[in-house]
């Protein structure tokens, strides 16, 4: 199995794990979470069978990370009432992490390994992308797991004493 025809399985199988956890995660900002990462998944199977066929890729019209700041920003009213988390959540998120990682060290490896230009150009995005999706679920967990501090982070601030 070459690069390109790995790509297209790890892509497949990130897509239906994203699209389960939307089916069983209950918060509604998570659900969106992972059904938007299913979907950029998706899109890079379809990239990733397109290079395969020797024709061109599309990046994604938009950014992982824009996605999801427009997600969070319809659904702010829902994010303040802290909802918590449950372990199965936390959970799918940390495995999410790790199969990220995962994506990112193998397409960063196929990248400096091949000499066709539109390959390492194809995996190259595949990085940015695995790597925003990485920060995503990073600060979703951080979000889940301590929210207060979260919101300390995110905002900046300062605690004086």
């Amino acid at each position: 199995m070459n690069a390109i025809e790995m790509a297209m399985k790890m892509e497949q199988e990130a897509a239906d794990f994203y699209a389960q956890c939307a089916e069983k995660t209950e918060n509604p900002i998570g659900k969106k979470m992972f059904l938007s990462i299913a979907e950029d998944e998706k899109h890079h199977m379809v990239c990733a069978v397109h290079m395969n066929e020797k024709k061109e890729f599309a990046p994604l019209e938009t950014r992982p990370i824009e996605d999801m700041k427009r997600i969070f920003e319809e659904n702010k009213q829902i994010m303040l009432e802290r909802v918590s988390p449950t372990t199965d959540e936390l959970q799918a998120l940390e495995m999410a992490m790790k199969m990220e990682e995962s994506a990112i060290r193998f397409y960063r490896n196929a990248a400096a390994q091949t000499k066709d230009p539109a390959e390492k150009a194809f995996f190259e995005c595949l990085v940015r992308d695995e790597e925003e999706h990485f920060s995503i679920l990073q600060n979703t967990h951080s979000f889940l797991s301590d929210t207060g501090n979260w919101f300390m982070w995110e905002e900046h601030g300062i605690v004086e004493g």
